[in-house]
């Protein structure tokens, strides 16, 4: 999930830096996530993801895999952040233990305040290969105090061109933070063609759907 707000410098974005000895892009910042877990099927969000994001997703359409892959979004950014994209409501029977704390305050996912924003698929060289999903959210939609589970060191909003210029990210976290400038810049005109950012011949090629 990409989380922004507008600071003194422009578009603000949340990351952290992962472990040296992560197995996956070591040492390097990224925005809050992770993979999908089974009860994300079964979770039962506050309010809907916007139906066209299931035709954009790479999901076949498929509107519950699209709800749920936003549910693990929401869900990884508040294990990794301590902040909840939440609203009043009851996230249902979950077995997942991170759950029972929205069970418990009354809360659950909020997925009108999420903009699907593309998806990345890894080289087919890569010793890891992930099928990613982004979404983008303003700032000022999270509750809570940023307070991560240690997975993700020196977590804070950094400006966009302090990221790009200075810090450690990868080829698709740069093509994602130089398209959420372009989003924080006028989020309501912004083209609703999405990117799916992959590799031919091991080199970096990006089409939209």
């Amino acid at each position: 999930m990409i989380v922004w707000r507008n600071g003194p410098d422009g578009a603000e974005v949340l990351m952290g830096r992962r472990s040296r000895r992560a197995a996956f892009v070591p040492d390097f910042f990224v925005f809050p996530g992770g993979r999908i877990d089974p009860a994300d099927h079964a979770v039962r969000a506050a309010t809907p993801l916007h139906p066209a994001a299931a035709k954009r997703m790479g999901v076949r359409r498929d509107a519950s895999l699209a709800e749920a892959l936003a549910i693990a979004a929401v869900r990884e950014t508040f294990e990794e952040t301590g902040l909840l994209l939440a609203e009043s409501g009851d996230v249902g029977a979950v077995a997942h233990p991170e759950w029972a704390h929205w069970k418990a305050r009354g809360l659950a996912p909020g997925l009108h305040r999420l903009s699907y924003f593309g998806r990345a698929i890894t080289s087919p060289v890569s010793p890891i290969r992930f099928h990613a999903r982004f979404f983008i959210a303003r700032a000022e939609a999270l509750q809570g105090e940023l307070a991560g589970s240690g997975e993700l060191a020196e977590l804070g909003f950094y400006p966009v061109t302090e990221v790009l210029a200075h810090m450690p990210v990868v080829d698709v976290t740069e093509f994602m933070l130089n398209r959420a400038t372009t989003y924080a810049a006028a989020p309501d005109r912004f083209n609703p063609r999405t990117p799916v950012f992959s590799y031919k011949d091991e080199v970096p090629f990006v089409r939209y759907e």
